[in-house]
């Protein structure tokens, strides 16, 4: 990569951008702690694949990626700087286009990407990404009770003792009812 022209300022300025524990991030977790739900961050969901989501929900296999406005090129926000404008425009593209490709390679390994932007409100973010967790949840206990359904009829139990089965499993796995308020918002680009 060719040296760009910068100032000392714009230098400085840059080195001082967080990756990690960024404000809207920290206070995402935080809401997201105070509901009740627990998670990694900062983790790599699928082995193989070096993309790090800023907080990971392994069980419902919901990976959550907070994207800064500048550096994803938010639809709402985004400023195109004039000085290195060819150098900007190509790095912050590339960052979509990995964005997507992210997304892709969670959901052929079993994962649901959700982005939220650095100006959505934490508490609203937080709403949206429990309610994603708690589908995903709902979701893979249904999967579970009908694998248990499945495995009573081939091992001959009487009809009785399927419906039996399947209704305790239904009641374990709970209603599964989550209004779909705005699930995953689709990458940028």
């Amino acid at each position: 990569m060719e040296a760009l022209e910068s100032t000392p300022d714009v230098r400085a300025r840059m080195s001082r951008q967080k990756s990690k524990d960024t404000k809207i991030e920290v206070a995402l977790r935080k809401a997201l702690h105070a509901s009740g739900l627990r998670f990694r961050v900062h983790g790599r969901p699928v082995k193989g694949v070096r993309r790090e989501a800023d907080i990971v929900f392994g069980p419902a296999r919901v990976a959550v990626f907070v994207d800064g406005c500048f550096w994803h090129g938010c639809p709402e926000h985004a400023t195109w700087p004039r000085r290195n404008a060819e150098f900007w425009r190509a790095k912050i593209e590339g960052n979509r286009a990995r964005d997507r490709d992210t997304d892709a390679r969670l959901a052929e390994a079993g994962w649901l990407a959700v982005r939220v932007w650095e100006h959505e409100p934490p508490a609203e973010s937080a709403v949206r990404v429990a309610e994603v967790v708690a589908r995903r949840k709902a979701e893979r206990a249904a999967r579970a009770a009908a694998r248990r359904v499945a495995r009573t009829v081939a091992a001959g139990a009487t009809a009785g003792d399927a419906r039996t089965v399947a209704r305790e499993a239904t009641a374990s796995a709970g209603d599964g009812r989550v209004e779909d308020g705005g699930a995953a918002r689709p990458p940028a680009g």
